[in-house]
């Protein structure tokens, strides 16, 4: 697919372009709607076909559960093999569109590879995520900053004192919530691993702040958010943190998602999955 329209997509989901101008840019692009419906079939998530762990999966226990927030009740999928074993607890952090069915089957790929993994949903305080991704959109916009941070290191807080939890914690985000898992690596003293997908890198003068291990995973051609790699990346040398860095050259941003098929790289997803599994091998159990 054209670049071109690949970077107007990533334009439309990140920044406040209306579905009307993001659609009359598409045409010109395109030439065409017909073009242009073609190239957003490809764009949008196709979420039943890229499923990779059934929701019924029979070595897996999947409920919806609730605990305290920031003057609410937060929501997630949470989910973790069968067995009564301690296990190593990942808060998945979705992107800019709320805990969608892909994130929820990213959520049990962290549990299939035998931990404790909860998927938060952020629009809690909203109800929760709605089916319609443009509302999802607008609604993270309307979060919190402060309260939203709040209620992921509650989310931890939450795991480590489950039962089944041997008290160790990691978390994965992707996009929004890459950025995300920087933060909470920042404000979560406990925290023992943070893997950020294409995320937002937090402010130099914060990273001294982290005690957890780093993983940081890039599409080469993602530079809205690479222009962010070199301050992040000085920083957490100055700090001596212990961090891991991969750019995935000539992929895109959310080259992980497996449900947008014009941005998703097998390839480099497959390698920065089984480098963020034994990251959190190493720190979690």
């Amino acid at each position: 697919m054209d670049q071109r329209i690949i970077n107007l997509f990533d334009e439309y989901t990140h920044k406040p372009l209306t579905r009307k101008e993001f659609m009359e840019r598409l045409v010109k692009l395109t030439g065409g709607m017909a073009l242009a419906m073609s190239a957003l079939a490809v764009l949008d998530p196709g979420y039943v076909k890229a499923a990779t762990i059934p929701e019924d999966d029979k070595d897996l226990v999947a409920e919806d559960v609730t605990w305290p927030g920031d003057d609410t009740t937060m929501k997630g999928y949470l989910v973790h093999p069968k067995g009564h074993k301690k296990r190593g607890a990942v808060v998945v952090i979705h992107e800019n569109r709320g805990l969608t069915p892909h994130i929820k089957d990213v959520t049990r790929r962290v549990a299939k590879a035998g931990y404790l993994a909860l998927g938060v949903d952020a629009l809690s305080p909203f109800g929760g995520t709605p089916a319609n991704e443009d509302e999802g959109r607008t609604m993270i916009g309307k979060l919190d900053p402060q309260q939203n941070l709040s209620n992921y290191v509650r989310a931890l807080e939450y795991l480590r004192n489950r039962k089944d939890s041997n008290g160790k914690t990691g978390c994965v985000g992707f996009c929004w919530g890459g950025g995300l898992a920087n933060q909470l690596a920042v404000h979560d003293s406990k925290l023992n691993a943070a893997v950020a997908y294409y995320g937002q890198q937090p402010k130099a003068e914060d990273v001294p702040l982290i005690k957890s291990a780093v993983m940081l995973h890039y599409g080469g051609l993602d530079e809205r958010i690479n222009a962010g790699i070199p301050a992040y990346e000085a920083a957490l040398k100055a700090a001596g943190v212990r961090y891991e860095l991969y750019v995935y050259e000539g992929v895109n941003h959310a080259f992980n998602n497996d449900s947008s098929p014009a941005r998703y790289n097998a390839e480099a997803a497959k390698l920065a999955w089984e480098r963020t599994l034994r990251l959190f091998h190493e720190q979690l159990g």
